[in-house]
């Protein structure tokens, strides 16, 4: 068998491992994504889940015993002392508080697996307050409140990031390569992976969100585009790139054509302006990530056509997969050992994800979560957003009806009230309120 030695980061985690040890996650959740992470941490040297947080110890147990764990591997813990004693004797403890979790001594970094805007918020500040980084898997938290997590975070000398392998932080590897080398950034983002359907109900995906080992809200919430609508809506974030308009334009092209179309009007492509984020449908784009970029001299150009990169003046920079929550334990190890962000918003806002009704909304009705019937993701930028009262996806979930609102609606403040006993919303009125700065 042939020997093959470890190389760069790799090196670097059997270096911390040799001084310090394995790094020990806490994990809250245990669906697709936090099952995805707890095998793939049982494949890997140097890195560990201590700890699972969910409401039910069934999730995480089939989660331990997947990853080839033998049976008694995962272990019921009731407080933070009691976790630390189970990841001392070498298993996985279940728990079902996210405090605990947090407070528990034997954990160095903490991440969020749960989708849930509310209890990301939770739990991101709960880890801060306990000296534990924080790994963001968890989007429509971020782009809801992720300015006050994230400065939260460097107050308490801690790292916020999002996740590695999803979408917005592979796009912002290639933004942050093609800044490097001084080209112009004209656009970035996904292509969508999945058919793009509007109208898209989770009672229509459940033999094929069976098939795929998905819930089939989750895989509504990708279909109807409102995973897109959030991951472009936090690239911009991070960035300062922005919608060219609402909703984005999600043209139908291919790695060929990507360049030539997602473009300004004035190299021949349908953006207003450089510096715009989208996303794509059709062919050969999807499942990776891209960069539309514009090098600064004609000697470049030249060479990046000589290349076979494209045919200028503008080029498509294409990481052709991502490997979502299979890449999160790498933002972990970075916040460990390098006390490093992957992926952080910037302090001002950029935009905005609104939602829209699917259907006709009526006074007093409650609405439900991101990927049901009710509403879906709708990205514009900010200042957009607050001009139109723009309630935010991520406080959408438990909102009630105020107003009767017509499918195709934009939900806003006026016509559907946020639930206040929520910390996200909370949080958000905060931000809001602080924002009013940043109007002209």
């Amino acid at each position: 068998m042939t020997t093959i030695d470890r190389v760069g980061f790799a090196a670097e985690l059997d270096a911390h491992v040799a001084a310090k040890g394995p790094i020990t996650v806490g994990l809250a959740g245990a669906g697709q994504m936090g099952t995805d992470i707890v095998v793939q941490a049982a494949l890997m040297t140097g890195f560990r889940i201590g700890a699972i947080a969910a409401s039910r110890p069934t999730r995480p147990m089939e989660a331990i015993a997947m990853a080839g764990y033998e049976a008694g591997h995962g272990r019921i813990a009731s407080g933070a002392s009691d976790i630390d004693r189970v990841i001392e004797a070498g298993g996985i403890a279940i728990t079902d508080d996210i405090l605990d979790l947090c407070a528990a001594g034997r954990i160095d970094v903490v991440i969020d697996a749960t989708g849930s805007p509310d209890i990301g918020a939770r739990l991101a500040l709960e880890a801060i307050r306990n000296g534990k980084h924080i790994v963001m898997l968890n989007v429509e938290a971020d782009i809801t409140v992720g300015r006050h997590l994230s400065a939260e975070a460097k107050r308490a000398g801690v790292v916020y990031t999002g996740s590695a392998g999803d979408e917005p932080a592979s796009t912002l590897e290639l933004i942050a390569f093609a800044q490097s080398l001084g080209m112009e950034i004209v656009a970035a983002g996904k292509g969508k992976n999945n058919p793009l359907d509007f109208h898209a109900l989770p009672a229509d995906y459940e033999e094929e969100a069976a098939r795929r080992n998905m819930n089939a809200r989750m895989l509504v919430e990708f279909i109807d585009g409102s995973k897109t609508m959030v991951e472009m809506t936090a690239i911009a974030n991070c960035t300062g790139l922005v919608p060219d308009v609402a909703g984005m334009h999600g043209p139908n092209v291919t790695r060929e054509t990507l360049a030539q179309v997602l473009c300004s009007k004035a190299d021949g492509g349908i953006l207003s302006r450089s510096g715009r984020v989208d996303y794509t449908i059709g062919t050969g784009v999807a499942p990776g990530v891209f960069c539309v970029v514009k090098p600064r001299h004609e000697r470049a150009i030249e060479r990046m056509a000589d290349l076979k990169v494209g045919s200028g003046p503008c080029f498509a920079l294409i990481r052709p997969f991502h490997l979502t929550s299979l890449e999160t334990p790498l933002s972990a190890i970075r916040a460990v050992l390098h006390r490093r962000p992957d992926m952080e918003p910037v302090e001002r806002p950029v935009a905005e994800c609104g939602a829209v009704a699917k259907r006709d909304l009526a006074v007093g009705e409650t609405l439900g979560r991101i990927g049901e019937s009710d509403y879906r993701g709708w990205a514009m930028t900010w200042a957009e957003g607050r001009r139109q009262h723009a309630l935010p996806l991520g406080l959408a979930e438990k909102a009630r009806v105020a107003r009767p609102i017509k499918a195709g609606d934009l939900l806003t403040h006026e016509n559907c009230t946020a639930d206040d006993t929520l910390l996200v919303t909370r949080i958000r009125r905060d931000l809001d309120a602080a924002d009013q700065r940043f109007l002209a």
